[in-house]
């Protein structure tokens, strides 16, 4: 593997220039009245963001400010699939003993997630424990090279995910992830702890169905037992959006060719594409214009292009990738934070089935992108978590973080 390489975002003029023109020549649908979000993202607030991306918003100074980021590019070769460059973030904490974390996004996530959590995480003088943070882009997001070939399964993020902690010097980690980052990070530890990853945490609560088969015993336990209020909760919500608000989960795993056109050709119908789960996946989460057109540049500027992103839930469901994430048994402790509007829920049982679940958080406010929207309530959790007297103190021997 090479060295790694200080990177730093740097949009070429032309691709600002191609933007705005494009912005300038859009075409916008017809509405209904009075449907509101019914029908998706509505026309007004597409219309008042391109507008903005188009007159009103420098992608320039949001640049300058990524910019300030610890960013990194480094080789790291994957079996079958050559050499990717892959772009990170990679902030060190003051404490030399401090615990190695890789944090993982989903989709339609990238670095930006790990913005505002990252100082409270690798913060010292708190008396909470410290940590070393790697947040790595996945092949095809952001700055990070895309796969050339089919059949890039959860197994090759799991090699690419050691390979690249490894390759920092960090042997020994513990992880945290959401959406696509929390079936990632469960194939890591199955596929590499506990030698080298200790501990893992998700804040997508999502299990397999308890079977009588596998488990006889907690099959019989589940089904005397009630469901708690806040499970309840957290099934209509989760029934919620399996009937009214995947329909992008099937497009996206079955033709991501088809909808990429789209999406790399028109910077309004991937910026409405996105901005619809921005805002119907948060816990009313105040976004910005700027916030929300700097995540969507984001991908239009990314190196392979939006189109990349989707691709991954066309190889991960075309495999036995998802089966074997149910089914596999986690080796390691495991810490899972609860937010109300995660569109993904099951009830404790199911997550308790197949790991040693060893802290469990409840919150009342806060949505998909917990890291972005709640930062303190998903760092306070970490920091309970792996700090002294928490359920997965000293994993990592050696780096207690303080």
């Amino acid at each position: 593997m090479s060295p790694e390489s200080r990177f730093q975002i740097s949009v070429p003029g032309e691709a600002l220039a191609l933007l705005h023109r494009k912005l300038a020549d859009a075409r916008f649908p017809d509405e209904l009245s009075d449907v509101g979000w019914d029908y998706g993202a509505p026309l007004s607030d597409v219309k008042r963001l391109v507008n903005k991306w188009k007159d009103g918003y420098d992608w320039r100074a949001h640049e300058r400010e990524l910019n300030k980021l610890p960013m990194f590019t480094r080789d790291i070769d994957v079996e079958g699939f050559g050499v990717l460059n892959i772009h990170y973030v990679h902030q060190r904490s003051e404490v030399e003993d401090a615990i190695p974390l890789l944090f993982v996004h989903g989709w339609p996530g990238s670095f930006i997630e790990v913005t505002k959590i990252l100082p409270l995480l690798t913060a010292t003088g708190t008396g909470n424990p410290s940590f070393h943070v790697v947040a790595p882009s996945l092949p095809g997001y952001a700055w990070s090279e895309a796969v050339a070939k089919r059949g890039f399964r959860s197994k090759y993020y799991a090699e690419l995910f050691n390979k690249l902690m490894l390759s920092l010097g960090y042997s020994e980690y513990v992880t945290q992830g959401g959406d696509w980052g929390h079936m990632l990070t469960r194939v890591l530890a199955s596929q590499y702890g506990p030698q080298h990853v200790k501990a893992s945490h998700t804040n997508f609560p999502i299990g397999a169905p308890i079977s009588f088969r596998r488990n006889p015993i907690r099959y019989v336990k589940h089904l005397i037992t009630p469901y708690t209020p806040r499970e309840r909760e957290g099934l209509a919500h989760h029934t919620a959006f399996h009937t009214q608000g995947n329909g992008y989960f099937r497009v996206q795993s079955t033709r991501p060719q088809t909808l990429g056109y789209g999406l790399a050709d028109s910077p309004v119908g991937m910026l409405a594409w996105i901005y619809e789960k921005l805002v119907q996946w948060t816990d009313s989460y105040p976004w910005t214009d700027e916030e929300v057109l700097t995540w969507i540049s984001i991908f239009w500027f990314s190196r392979a292009g939006p189109a990349a992103s989707v691709r991954i839930y066309y190889e991960v469901l075309r495999s036995s990738d998802i089966l074997d994430w149910y089914q596999s048994q986690v080796p390691v402790p495991v810490g899972i934070s609860f937010f109300p509007k995660e569109m993904c829920q099951s009830p404790r049982a199911f997550l308790r089935a197949d790991a040693n679940v060893v802290f469990e958080s409840e919150h009342d406010a806060g949505g998909h992108f917990a890291a972005y929207e709640k930062p303190e309530a998903l760092a306070d959790d970490l920091r309970r978590m792996f700090g002294k007297g928490g359920p997965a103190a000293g994993v990592v021997p050696g780096k207690d973080g303080f």
